[in-house]
């Protein structure tokens, strides 16, 4: 059953996000590409199903079910379930079974899926607002951090894509992003001097590595380990389990613990699904995404901590460079920023001045 929904959610964002079905042939081909297009959208539209019982919501991601975020995404359904009296079902995807985190937030908009976790670094093209946060060494430690993503300033942000139907529910843990390469470590921006380093598909975070010297390189996180393994890349820039769940530590063999920036995942709701909610619905979906909070940030410290300690004794060299170094360098690009969007700026204001 499970994998037929999947196929039956590839083959439609076949049609919605890739435009590759061409249908010119014939009358006769023509009118059985409509016919499957009606059956796919009759399937799937709305990002969720009813039975006699039950509202079934789709959730998808990119990562694997051994990372910390998808507990704490399992940990979610499970207080809908409870909340909602078994009324309102989480049905999850990992792994990008249903597409890449771009892709996804095309199905969210489209209302195809109804739930999505991405990193804030790739709704940055979608809702300016999240750019602040993909900037590198605007948040001075993790009790800091959260005030800014649990208070005003974060839900003005999780606000800010209604627009376009992408409404956040809720910030997750994802620490502190650092760099790894193959060849060498990173002690100083000196250091990236000529590195290709793959980055998200977020201007932010292309203009950080830049900045420090390096050549960002965009590229698929289902596609990073093959890229270092052929030197497509010489190095890229993550937290420790992403780093070590992934086993990218078995090709990048220096992990360097610059912290340049800490960009949160979000959990994401398409205002389709989200309108089609009744008021309680709605309450239960965002006190469930809340609840779910806790738990994954004291899961993604004990995660963390576990996998840098696991990757060190597989032979990583683990360097612990001065972050007063990376952060004077950039300086310019905060400045720049400040000057190309006052809207912005004072938000930048705001999450400073967060205590």
């Amino acid at each position: 059953m499970m994998a037929q929904k999947v196929m039956t959610m590839q083959l439609q964002m076949l049609f919605f996000t890739r435009s590759q079905f061409i249908l010119k042939r014939t009358h006769w081909c023509y009118f059985l590409g409509l016919m499957c297009l009606f059956l796919l959208i009759h399937l799937s539209m709305g990002g969720c199903s009813k039975t006699e019982e039950n509202k079934v919501i789709r959730l998808a991601h990119g990562l694997p079910t051994t990372h910390p975020v998808h507990e704490a995404i399992e940990k979610m359904a499970q207080h809908l379930a409870e909340l909602s009296g078994d009324t309102m079902r989480i049905d999850i995807y990992p792994a990008e079974q249903l597409g890449t985190e771009r892709e996804l937030l095309q199905l969210l908009q489209v209302g195809t899926v109804g739930l999505a976790k991405v990193s804030c670094a790739v709704m940055e093209s979608h809702a300016k607002e999240y750019e602040v946060l993909s900037l590198p060494y605007i948040f001075r430690d993790d009790d800091h951090t959260w005030a800014v993503l649990n208070g005003p300033v974060g839900r003005d942000i999780l606000d800010s894509g209604e627009a376009i139907s992408l409404r956040g529910l809720c910030f997750y843990d994802a620490g502190f992003r650092s760099f790894y390469t193959i060849d060498k470590p990173i002690h100083t921006p000196d250091d990236l001097a000529g590195l290709k380093i793959r980055v998200q598909e977020s201007p932010t975070a292309k203009e950080l590595v830049n900045t420090l010297g390096g050549s960002a390189t965009p590229i698929s996180w289902g596609e990073l380990y093959s890229a270092l393994q052929q030197g497509v890349v010489d190095g890229a820039e993550n937290n420790p389990p992403s780093f070590y769940l992934s086993h990218h530590f078995e090709v990048a063999r220096y992990y360097s613990l610059n912290k340049h920036s800490a960009v949160p995942d979000v959990v994401v709701v398409s205002m389709h699904l989200w309108n089609d909610l009744t008021p309680q619905q709605q309450q239960w979906l965002q006190q469930a995404a809340d609840e779910s909070v806790p738990f994954q940030r004291q899961l993604w410290e004990e995660v963390s901590n576990e996998c840098l300690a696991k990757a060190e004794e597989a032979g990583v060299e683990v360097v612990r460079p001065n972050r007063k170094v990376f952060a004077e360098k950039i300086q310019p690009m905060l400045d720049e920023f400040r000057e190309a969007d006052p809207e912005l700026a004072e938000l930048l204001d705001r999450i400073e001045n967060t205590r």
